[in-house]
C-alpha cells in the first residue's frame, strides 16, 4: 500500500500495523458485501420474472449451513475486533519512562509546553526512537489531534485531559492537523510535527534560550495562588500534603480510591469538591475561571515533580 502516491507517509513502527488493519478491514467488508451482492444479483436474475427456473415446492433447508456459515462470519469479525482492541490497548498505555509534553488546542492552533519550559505553537518537535506521551486539553471547544503519518488520532475535549503516546522512528518533517470541525477557521488549524536526531533535538532546546523549567513555573504559581498556605506544613487549613501523592492511590470520602494522575490533579484544581481526600473537610474553593490550561499544566507539572517517579496511565 505504502506503493501508492495518494497513501500517507509513515513515521512510526506500528504505521505499518495499523495500515495492514486498515487493508484488512477492507478487503473483509469487500468480500463480505461482495458476496452478498453476488447472491442477490444471482437470484434476482434466476427467478426473475418470465424466466424458465423451477419454482415448483420449497427447497428443504439444512440448518448445519445456516449455522456454519453464521459461525464463520461471526468467527471472522470478532476475531478482527480483539485484534483491532489489542493494538489500541498497546497504542493507548505509555511506557513509563516516556517523554512528556503539554498541548492545548485552542482556536484555531495547537500550544506545546517541553518540561524544561520551552513553548511552542503549530510546532511540536520531538526526538526520534524516543516514546513521547502528550498530554491534552482544550481551551474552548473540541478539537482533535491527528498527525497522519504516526497513525495517531486523538480528541481533545473541554473540561478534561486526554493522554496519548508514540515513538517516531524516522526523521522528517510531518503535517499535523484538527481532525475535528471546530469553528470558521478550523482548516487552518495545523502545523509541523518535526522529527530530529537526539543530537539536533538537544541543541534545539539549547537554542530556545535560558527557560524556567514547566515545573518551577508552576511552583510560582502553587505559591501565588495560596495553595502553599493550606498544602505543606504549617499551613492553617487542615489539607492534604501532596508530596509523594502523585501516581500513588488516593483514598476518597465516599469509599471509593484513585490514581492521583494528571486529571486528578487537574479536577481537584477545578472541582475540589467532586473527589474529596477521605478524612478532609471539602473546604478548597474551586479555582475554575481564574487558572488557564497553560497554568494549569505548569501546576501538574509542580505536583508531578515532587511525587514519586511515574509509572503510566
Amino acid at each position: 500500500m505504502h506503493g501508492f502516491p495518494w497513501w500517507p507517509a509513515t513515521a512510526s513502527a506500528y504505521a505499518g500495523t495499523i495500515d495492514f488493519l486498515f487493508g484488512s478491514l477492507l478487503v473483509v467488508a469487500a468480500l463480505t458485501s461482495g458476496l452478498v451482492f453476488f447472491l442477490l444479483l444471482f437470484f434476482a436474475n434466476k427467478y426473475r420474472h418470465g424466466s424458465n427456473a423451477d419454482r415448483s415446492g420449497a427447497i428443504r433447508k439444512t440448518w448445519r449451513f445456516e449455522v456454519a456459515w453464521t459461525a464463520a462470519t461471526l468467527l471472522v469479525f470478532v476475531g478482527m475486533a480483539v485484534w483491532g482492541s489489542t493494538i489500541y490497548l498497546r497504542l493507548y498505555n505509555p511506557p513509563a519512562d516516556a517523554l512528556q509534553i503539554f498541548i492545548v488546542g485552542k482556536q484555531w492552533m495547537w500550544k506545546a509546553q517541553h518540561p524544561g519550559g520551552q513553548r511552542e505553537i503549530n510546532e511540536l518537535h520531538v526526538p526520534v526512537g524516543q516514546d513521547v506521551r502528550l498530554v491534552m486539553a482544550s481551551q474552548d471547544v473540541i478539537h482533535s489531534f491527528f498527525v497522519p503519518a504516526l497513525r495517531i488520532k486523538q480528541d481533545v475535549v473541554p473540561g478534561r485531559y486526554e493522554t496519548m503516546w508514540f515513538r517516531a522512528d524516522k526523521v522528517g518533517r510531518y503535517h499535523l492537523f484538527c481532525a475535528e470541525y471546530c469553528g470558521t477557521d478550523h482548516a487552518h488549524m495545523g502545523g509541523w510535527l518535526t522529527v530530529m536526531n537526539p543530537r539536533d533535538f538537544a541543541n534545539w532546546l539549547e537554542d530556545q534560550g535560558g527557560q524556567t523549567t514547566l515545573a518551577a513555573q508552576g511552583e510560582e504559581l502553587f505559591r501565588r495562588y495560596g495553595c502553599s498556605g493550606c498544602h505543606e506544613s504549617g499551613g492553617t487549613v487542615r489539607a492534604p500534603h501532596l508530596e509523594g501523592v502523585f501516581g500513588s492511590p488516593v483514598p476518597l470520602s465516599d469509599g471509593s480510591v484513585v490514581i492521583a494522575d494528571e486529571r486528578y490533579v487537574r479536577d481537584s484544581i477545578l472541582n475540589p469538591k467532586g473527589q474529596v481526600a477521605a478524612g478532609y473537610a471539602p473546604v478548597m474553593p474551586t479555582f475554575a475561571g481564574q487558572v488557564s490550561e497553560d497554568d494549569l499544566a505548569k501546576l501538574v507539572a509542580y505536583i508531578e515533580s515532587i511525587g514519586p517517579e511515574r509509572s503510566g496511565s
